[in-house]
């Protein structure tokens, strides 16, 4: 197996079908080992493998079935990021205690609380969704920090449902009425996740202007936001 696989949104869904979308779609809202995961381009791919046109070229013998996807992928998002926020509130500062490795980057944490920070815990646990590494990190932050679990419920349902049923319904739509969609899946694959680091690419090039750093991580959180009891 080429490591490029594991990025390659198709590989993963001829290589595991239906159990292996959903698995993924856990596994990067609810461990942070997958954060690597090609969340969104896996998405819109496997809505265009729920199309029957489109399906064959994806390469599938048979469509998704759109209906269980769409039931299933939020289900899947939802109890991953509650995992997540359950893992934070548990372990605290002691999960992100550990030095930079080829993988792992403190800087990951840091943008995820920067993000809960600057949006506040509802607007960021919905936002997160759409923005790579930080929809993984950002759960296990929100824990640590005190957002409530039910609150946290709340926020991580309407951000699990847009997220997943959006971009399903974005690939089904497009594989349904743009011609010839099979050419455009890895350049449009590319897009998407170009799309989806322009906010955090802004806010790099801000900092940097400004030379501050995204987050202070030995301050002490404070406001409403932060230390909430459950």
């Amino acid at each position: 197996m080429d490591v490029t696989n594991l990025l390659s949104a198709e590989w993963w869904i001829v290589t595991f079908g239906l159990i292996g979308i959903l698995t993924i779609i856990f596994a990067e809202t609810g461990l942070l080992i997958g954060f690597f995961l090609p969340g969104d381009s896996l998405l819109v791919v496997a809505g265009m493998g729920a199309s029957a046109k489109v399906a064959s070229a994806v390469g599938l013998d048979t469509p998704f079935p759109l209906p269980v996807l769409l039931i299933g992928a939020p289900i899947c998002a939802i109890a991953g990021a509650q995992l997540g926020h359950y893992i934070g509130a548990k372990a605290g500062p002691r999960l992100f205690a550990r030095p930079d490795s080829r993988l792992f980057k403190q800087e990951y944490v840091e943008k995820a609380q920067y993000y809960f920070e600057k949006f506040g815990p509802e607007k960021a646990v919905v936002l997160a969704r759409f923005i790579p590494i930080v929809r993984t990190f950002l759960n296990p932050v929100a824990g640590m920090l005190g957002m409530k679990p039910r609150r946290f419920l709340i926020w991580n349902i309407v951000g699990g449902v847009l997220w997943t049923d959006g971009l399903l319904l974005f690939g089904y739509f497009i594989g349904d009425l743009v011609p010839n969609v099979d050419r455009y899946i890895l350049p449009g694959a590319a897009v998407i996740i170009l799309l989806s680091v322009i906010p955090i690419v802004r806010e790099v090039m801000k900092n940097r202007k400004s030379g501050a750093s995204p987050i202070t991580p030995a301050a002490e959180p404070k406001g409403k936001h932060h230390r909430e009891t459950a």
